[in-house]
C-alpha cells in the first residue's frame, strides 16, 4: 500500500510540474513575464462560466460581468473584518490602476446567499467602490461559481442569524476572453496588486 501512496504522490507532483512548465515555457504563455504564482493544471484550471444575480435582481453570466479586467473576491457582507479589509484593498488597487489609465472593475461575489440578497450585496458593493459589482444567487448558483474558482466556504454552526462563514480569501484577476490569469493573497498591498495587474493588462 505504501508504494501505491508513493506513486500517487509522484503522479500529483508530475501533473503539477507539468502545469507549471506549460504556463511558463517560452512561447507557451503571453503573460509568462507577469506571473508570480503557479496553478496546478495551468491558469485554465481556475474559473469558468457561471450565472449569478446582480444588485438589480437580474441573472447575469460571467461573460456579462467580465467586460473589462476585473478583480474578483468571494466573501460575505456580514464578515466582521477580513472581507471589508480585502475588498477595500481591491478598491484601492482599482483606483491606482485608474491613475495609470487602466479601467478595472472590482467584483464581489457573496458566499452567503441566505442573508446577502441582491439589495444587500448591491449596497455593500456600492459603499466599497462606485464601480464595484455585487453578485449573489441561489445556494446552487453560488456553489457552482465557488467551485469554478476553487474557493472554499463553510457556514459555522449557529442557532441565530449572526452566524459567521469560514472562507478562502484570494482575489482573482480575470481578463475578458482570457479568463483567470492570476491570484493575490491577503498580504499583497494595493500598490503591488496594481503593479502586477498592470503587467497583465498591458499584454492583453
Amino acid at each position: 500500500m505504501r508504494w501505491i501512496a508513493a506513486a500517487a504522490a509522484a503522479l500529483v507532483l508530475v501533473l503539477m510540474m507539468g502545469g507549471v512548465w506549460y504556463w511558463t515555457r517560452p512561447g507557451g504563455d503571453v503573460f509568462a513575464d507577469c506571473r508570480s504564482s503557479a496553478v496546478a493544471g495551468g491558469a485554465g484550471a481556475i474559473g469558468g462560466p457561471f450565472e449569478l444575480v446582480n444588485a438589480q435582481g437580474e441573472t447575469v453570466t460571467d461573460a456579462e460581468v467580465f467586460t473589462e479586467p476585473s478583480l474578483v473576491y468571494f466573501g460575505y457582507t456580514f464578515c466582521p473584518d477580513v472581507c471589508p479589509f480585502d475588498v477595500s484593498r481591491n478598491a484601492e488597487a482599482v483606483d491606482l490602476l485608474a491613475e495609470r489609465g487602466m479601467s478595472v472593475t472590482p467584483v464581489f461575489i457573496s458566499i452567503d446567499p441566505e442573508r446577502d440578497t441582491p439589495e444587500v450585496v448591491g449596497d455593500f458593493a456600492h459603499n466599497m467602490h462606485e464601480k464595484m459589482i455585487g453578485l449573489t444567487g441561489s445556494p446552487e448558483q453560488v456553489q457552482a461559481a465557488s467551485q469554478a474558482y476553487r474557493t472554499y466556504y463553510k457556514k459555522q454552526d449557529s442557532e441565530d442569524e449572526f452566524y459567521l462563514v469560514d472562507h478562502s480569501t484570494f482575489t482573482y484577476l480575470v481578463l475578458p476572453e482570457q479568463g483567470f490569469v492570476e491570484f493575490f493573497r491577503r498580504d499583497v498591498t494595493p500598490e503591488d496588486m496594481a503593479e502586477k495587474s498592470a503587467c497583465f493588462i498591458d499584454k492583453m
